[in-house]
């Protein structure tokens, strides 16, 4: 999130008409969703908060703050307060002065927002309105009522902006129904907000809305979680929402950020190992996940994770206990887990530091959150760089949290940004506190994501003139991963029904063959009368060989053809369904013409043996 980002929060919970009801929630919702949006390690706007203002201090402050945008900038504007429709239909933001038969005048109608968030050249621009009541006004009455219907998403949402990259508009309640403060609309409850509000806040300021565990909530992520929450807490209201945005609109920064791998599973004959009740067929399917663990494939590793994770609570002791010991491997590592920069000039761009990441590409595949905003991470292949931003002197200390598959850890950074042009001045230690020196906004911290899978290795630099080459010592743990890149499984198992196919051919040729040469042979045996061999004139025309030929090659191309359809199985995930479907049917087509030759070669060798004895 490298934009910059501004908010305004309107909350009106005071009126001066007695007919308009006095709301319990809007304080205690602009409190609390100031403090998630302001939040640098959630939120990160810059927040202002309009309470109980008159509907000409509203207007103004709506204007302004859509006003003299870059595109760059993300904006959201937070309505709390009562919703009102006029006889026409039109809907309004009541203000502290509002008079219901004066709407026009004296609340904030829903056309005059749309106008703003039409002008604004900010490049995104995002509506929450949290209604208390839509109703509507009558001439002939000095009370708000319920009249007919008014579709408030559509109020707010009927234009396109006419610049920018794109909007969203986000109501508590759909048409006109009570947007509930808490469980009813009652004049005694304690103050607290409202539960849509109260959804929004839950959501950022735990990080639940970030529903697909990203480390960062997005417009669609929060709209879904407050969907169900409010819908969990009062069936009776029903949020919406309408959007026109080009690409996903990040509005905060998760807490509970972390890895989710859709996993592969194992095959079907490894776990039919895993349920054996034989010890020995167990051992060997838990050995298995062991290797799979390791595999560059991370839904490959993270199938056998979750498999592994079973055995390990579930199975005795000693395999357990194997379980437990793969299952370390994968703990994050970060080598080293202390970065110190020491004094570095302000302005200067210190040298980058570089953490790798220990183990298997599971164990190095994790989201990385600098936790102030002086921290630059960049991922590598085999870990990330962390620089520092200098701008302001002072003693900087602060963490980059590492959240992978298994488990958290923790990088701590220190440095000392002294003054250019002198010695270093003493600044008060600045860590998580408010006082941190803050960013430019177009370059704030960012959640990355480290996937040794997608990060292409630094191409080798030739040695420079007079120095020996550098020569380094792979990793342990990474060969089974070059072990794995010398070899082409996904190439092994159609070469194998290729091969199976040949034979299966080879062999049926044969077999035209023998059949012919001893047709020949049993035409010159008959010839020859009384006197004749059948054994002679069949080794005479050259009979044999092809036959044994043929009973070697069937025999050869079942074995291969087997081999085939074990390693498609074994290693599926491996091969392409073009490959998968190549594989089958030549291993089929192999065996469907294998099987009849060498039944028919067989039969014609019975023969031999049993008529060279008598004829």
């Amino acid at each position: 999130m490298t934009d910059s980002r501004h908010a305004l929060i309107i909350a009106n919970d005071r009126y001066a008409d007695q007919g308009l009801k006095k709301l319990k929630a809007p304080a205690q919702d602009a409190a609390a969703l100031e403090r998630v949006l302001h939040d640098p390690q959630i939120g990160d706007f810059e927040v202002e908060v309009v309470h109980n203002a008159s509907a000409d201090l509203m207007r103004r402050r709506i204007q302004g703050f859509f006003n003299d945008r870059r595109r760059a900038d993300t904006l959201l504007l937070h309505f709390s307060c009562h919703g009102l429709k006029s006889e026409s239909g039109e809907l309004y933001c009541a203000a502290s002065d509002t008079e219901p038969p004066l709407l026009a005048a004296t609340a904030v109608a829903s056309q005059f927002v749309r106008g703003c968030m039409s002008g604004t050249r900010a490049g995104r621009s995002v509506l929450f309105l949290d209604c208390c009541y839509g109703g509507a006004f009558s001439r002939g009455s000095a009370s708000v009522r319920a009249s007919g219907d008014v579709n408030v998403l559509e109020s707010f949402a009927k234009d396109e902006p006419a610049s920018g990259r794109g909007w969203a508009v986000i109501t508590a309640s759909d048409s006109m129904e009570y947007s509930f403060e808490g469980n009813e609309l009652a004049e005694n409850s304690a103050p607290r907000p409202s539960v849509f509000t109260h959804a929004v806040v839950e959501g950022l300021a735990t990080g639940e809305a970030d529903l697909d565990a990203d480390g960062n909530v997005s417009l669609d992520d929060l709209y879904e979680y407050v969907y169900r929450h409010v819908r969990e807490q009062n069936p009776h209201q029903t949020p919406k929402k309408a959007a026109e945005l080009q690409g996903e609109l990040h509005l905060a920064h998760s807490r509970r950020g972390g890895i989710k791998i859709v996993a592969i599973p194992s095959p079907a004959s490894l776990q039919a190992a895993l349920n054996s009740d034989e010890f020995l067929r167990r051992q060997g399917a838990v050995t298995e996940l062991c290797k799979r663990l390791q595999r560059p494939e991370l839904p490959v590793a993270e199938g056998a994770r979750q498999h592994l994770g079973e055995v390990a609570h579930n199975e005795v002791q000693p395999l357990a206990d194997l379980a437990a010991d793969a299952l370390s491997t994968i703990r994050l590592a970060p080598s080293p887990g202390r970065l110190d920069f020491g004094q570095v000039p302000t302005g200067s761009t210190p040298a980058k530091k570089s953490v790798t990441m220990q183990g298997p590409p599971l164990a190095r595949h994790c989201v990385v959150q600098p936790e102030q905003p002086w921290l630059r991470v960049d991922p590598t292949r085999d870990g990330m760089e962390v620089h520092v931003d200098t701008g302001t002197p002072g003693h900087l200390s602060g963490d980059i949290a590492l959240k992978g598959v298994a488990d958290e850890s923790v990088i701590h950074v220190e440095a000392e940004v002294t003054p250019a042009d002198g010695p270093p001045k003493p600044e008060p230690h600045l860590s998580n506190d408010s006082t941190r020196p803050k960013p430019p906004p177009e370059d704030k911290r960012r959640t990355v994501v480290i996937d040794p899978s997608r990060i292409p290795s630094k191409p080798k630099q030739p040695p420079e003139p007079n120095q020996p080459p550098k020569t380094t010592e792979p990793p342990k743990t990474t060969e089974q991963q070059k072990r794995t890149d010398r070899t082409t499984p996904s190439r092994r198992a159609p070469a194998l029904a290729g091969a199976a196919l040949a034979l299966a051919v080879t062999a049926l040729a044969m077999l035209f063959m023998t059949i012919q040469r001893g047709v020949v042979a049993v035409v010159a045996r008959a010839d020859a009368g009384a006197t004749g061999n059948v054994e002679d004139n069949i080794r005479e025309y050259g009979a044999l060989t092809p036959l044994i030929v043929c009973l070697v090659t069937g025999a050869a191309a079942l074995v291969v053809g087997a081999f085939a359809r074990h390693e498609l199985g074994a290693r599926r995930e491996h091969y392409t369904k073009q490959s998968v479907s190549g594989t089958q049917t030549m291993a089929s087509v192999a065996k469907g013409l294998a099987i009849p030759t060498l039944v028919l070669a067989v039969l014609a060798g019975i023969a031999y043996l049993v008529g060279s004895a008598h004829w």
